[in-house]
């Protein structure tokens, strides 16, 4: 394991713009316009933006390289407004997880992955949804392989544009208490 994961603090909102840009750039330049990528990154993955979802209350882990602890992946689990939530509030949202394609295959998904349930379960959180790229195949299958299946559709703007996403849900057990 070449790489530690941690919980984030707010001092981390840096760190997580930086790797929110630049998955977001690597995984849709060619796939949406660069001029929409540019000013989505911009709004949507700013220092300002990830300290706000820190602030007001959504859970993150940094992962980082162990080697000069480079940020290098992170996970973001947040109140949910997707189609399909329910309505009583028990379900929570995924709303990242992104690792530079670099530290692909090396289990570091899956630990964000374990984070993100944990926290869920821990919570008291009865599923945990995302949404997804509907064309974004890779991810649809670590997601698939994660137990996640598809509970609705919308519709993603990005710049003038709008894509189609899947919404998927994953059951979360809660954590038994230890005597």
């Amino acid at each position: 394991m070449n790489w530690t994961a941690r919980r984030a603090t707010t001092t981390d909102a840096g760190r997580l713009a930086l790797i929110g840009s630049a998955t977001f750039l690597e995984t849709f330049a060619g796939v949406l316009a660069g001029d929409a990528i540019t000013l989505h990154c911009e709004r949507e993955h700013s220092a300002a933006a990830y300290r706000n979802c820190l602030e007001r209350g959504d859970a993150a882990w940094l992962a980082e390289a162990r080697c000069g602890q480079a940020p290098i992946g992170f996970s973001l689990v947040g109140k949910s407004n997707l189609p399909g939530s329910a309505s009583d509030g028990s379900d929570v949202e995924l709303k990242r997880i992104y690792i530079l394609s670099r530290f692909h295959g090396g289990g570091l998904g899956a630990e964000l992955m374990r984070q993100a349930v944990a926290h869920a379960a821990d919570e008291g959180f009865r599923r945990l949804l995302l949404g997804v790229y509907a064309g974004n195949d890779r991810a649809r299958a670590f997601y698939a392989k994660n137990g996640f299946i598809q509970i609705a559709d919308r519709r993603f703007r990005v710049g003038d544009r709008e894509y189609d996403d899947v919404v998927l849900a994953k059951p979360v057990e809660r954590s038994s208490p230890t005597c």
